[in-house]
């Protein structure tokens, strides 16, 4: 899988991490969307995501309070994984905290990922009892450190990363990514700003939920009963609806025709389309609860698509924007 830079860092990243938002053990808010999974089965997801070509893994805090965070790092030590192999992204948790709490947890977010370094730290929401400018420079506080090797936001709006951008260059330390939700479902970043600020200011887009929770492979589509006996509360959100599905099908029909002309599935149809349709500034973080799940996830990389096959998905996806 090829590389690419991770905003105007020196570190290279493959256009597929694995999210492991899945690995939070069913604890906390965050965690209740998903089931708890075997330690086994979370191993087996980071290998065939390994042997798929991805290097680098995003984790964070609030993932079932560190749960994830040792989940991660656990499953890469017994695959024989050593410091500097991978790339490793975690986040910190501002709600209701002051920027020093940055100093004050990163500890305990490095015992978490022991023995793996912290390659990505990001503040994960804009909700803070802090300025942006504050946590900036906690944050590159890390950095002189050595605590951590780049800083990247969460959920910040084109004003707010701007403002952390700034902040941090005068520090002469780079923002090198933002998070966002982004899926042909979810194209607001496109118009928000977000996108052209990025690209602006050399800021790497990691696209969570790329592919809709799920939404984007169809399988609500064909049996809509499937999302009754999901965990979590994915099964009131509007996409899955009656009304919601009837508004997706027509995209999820032409993923499903331009996937089968290159012998895959709709879902690494949208995630190729996500990780391409901007050049090199979006890469995909789809999570992954089976080991098929996570070499769906690497094939995603494995074709190419057409001018006309980008621009009529861009064209069915738009009212999504």
């Amino acid at each position: 899988m090829k590389l690419r830079r991770l905003g105007r860092s020196d570190i290279e990243i493959s256009a597929v991490g694995l999210g492991c938002w899945q690995f939070s053990e069913g604890f906390g808010l965050a965690g209740g969307f998903w089931e708890a999974l075997p330690a086994e089965t979370v191993q087996e997801i980071i290998d065939a995501s390994l042997l798929g070509g991805i290097n680098w893994f995003d984790t964070a805090e609030a993932y079932g309070n560190g749960r994830s965070e040792r989940a991660l790092a656990a499953a890469l030590t017994r695959l024989g994984k050593k410091p500097g192999d991978v790339v490793v992204a975690t986040k910190w948790l501002p709600i209701l905290r002051l920027a020093s709490n940055l100093g004050k947890t990163i500890d305990e977010r490095l015992a978490c990922l022991s023995p793996f370094a912290i390659d990505l730290h990001q503040i994960h929401q804009p909700f803070a009892l802090a300025t942006v400018a504050a946590q900036a420079n906690a944050m590159a506080d890390l950095v002189e450190a050595g605590k951590i090797r780049t800083v990247g936001v969460s959920n910040f709006s084109a004003k707010r990363m701007r403002a952390a951008h700034a902040a941090l260059a005068r520090r002469g330390i780079p923002l090198v990514s933002n998070q966002m939700p982004y899926s042909l479902l979810d194209r607001r970043i496109e118009s928000s700003g977000v996108m052209a600020a990025a690209k602006e200011l050399g800021i790497t887009l990691i696209a969570y939920s790329p592919l809709a929770q799920g939404l984007l492979s169809g399988k609500f589509h064909d049996d809509p009963s499937l999302i009754r006996g999901r965990t979590g509360p994915r099964k009131y959100l509007p996409g899955f609806r009656a009304k919601g599905l009837e508004r997706s099908r027509p995209l999820v029909d032409e993923l499903r025709k331009i996937a089968t002309a290159h012998g895959v599935t709709a879902s690494q149809v949208a995630l190729n389309w996500l990780a391409h349709f901007h050049g090199d500034t979006v890469v995909v973080i789809p999570g992954a609860t089976k080991r098929r799940h996570a070499e769906e996830n690497v094939g995603s990389m494995g074709f190419t698509l057409s001018q006309a096959e980008l621009g009529r998905i861009d064209e069915l996806s738009r009212q999504f924007r």
